[in-house]
């Protein structure tokens, strides 16, 4: 049985991350169309040069993993997984999971509630650096609970964050006519993109947020949510997605 048979979704990711939600989209036999929200770009900085030279040196406590793209920027940046040289905290399982398979090792802490404020609760109180490498655009909140404990966090861009002019002709053509059942959202930043690069929607497509932070943002730019991921991960969407597609 396929649940999703002839619904159409809407993938905002970036495209080189989209790959395994689209695959589990179309196994339930939804068409699902990849429209890009944002791009990730690499950063050369000599910030970023210098910490990724005191991780190397075991300078740093800990590095705080907030995405996968920031696991892409270490794996691209640096000579061996070794030179990790801290502790590791990863947000959640996507991110944990990009991380064992570049490091052959597991993060040290994964909060159970997969959001920066879930992963600065879990975090444990001490003294030290800790590295936190992020978006460019990501809002400093996690910097300031981790000092709040004790620690000295510092904070450096990993990546840049670039939203999308436009959304792909299938996409936007998709979106004017009224044929989109559901749009889903991976991250505040991918809302962000979609709502500047939209164009015309018609219709009533459904709302898929991963998580709280990117519900809000979403309902901060006027779209009604229909479901939140639960747990915070791709399963999560995909379950979502059934609960709002599969019974109507």
């Amino acid at each position: 049985m396929r649940p999703l048979a002839g619904r159409t979704v809407l993938v905002t990711r970036p495209a080189d991350q989209s790959v395994e939600l689209v695959r589990r989209i179309r196994a339930m036999g939804a068409r699902a169309i990849v429209a890009p929200a944002i791009e990730i770009a690499p950063i050369r900085s000599a910030a970023l040069t210098r910490a990724l030279r005191d991780l190397s040196a075991g300078k740093f406590a800990w590095i705080t993993l907030t995405s996968r793209a920031t696991v892409e920027m270490l794996a691209t940046r640096l000579d061996d997984p070794k030179d990790v040289r801290a502790n590791v905290a990863a947000i959640g399982e996507g991110t944990s999971a990009a991380f064992r398979a570049w490091a052959r090792r597991k993060p040290d802490l994964v909060p159970a509630t997969y959001t920066t404020a879930g992963l600065a609760r879990a975090f444990p109180r001490g003294e030290g650096r800790v590295l936190c490498a992020r978006a460019d655009i990501a809002p400093p909140g996690l910097e300031d609970a981790l000092a709040a404990k004790g620690w000295s966090p510092e904070r450096v861009d990993a990546y840049r964050t670039r939203m999308a002019r436009s959304l792909p002709p299938g996409a936007r053509a998709a979106l004017r006519d009224g044929d989109v059942d559901a749009i889903t959202f991976t991250s505040a930043s991918t809302v962000r993109g979609f709502v500047g690069a939209m164009g015309v929607v018609r219709g009533n497509p459904k709302v898929v947020a991963i998580g709280p932070v990117t519900a809000a943002e979403a309902r901060s730019h006027g779209l009604r949510v229909s479901a939140v991921a639960r747990p915070h991960t791709i399963d999560g969407v995909v379950a979502a997605l059934e609960r709002v597609l599969g019974a109507t």
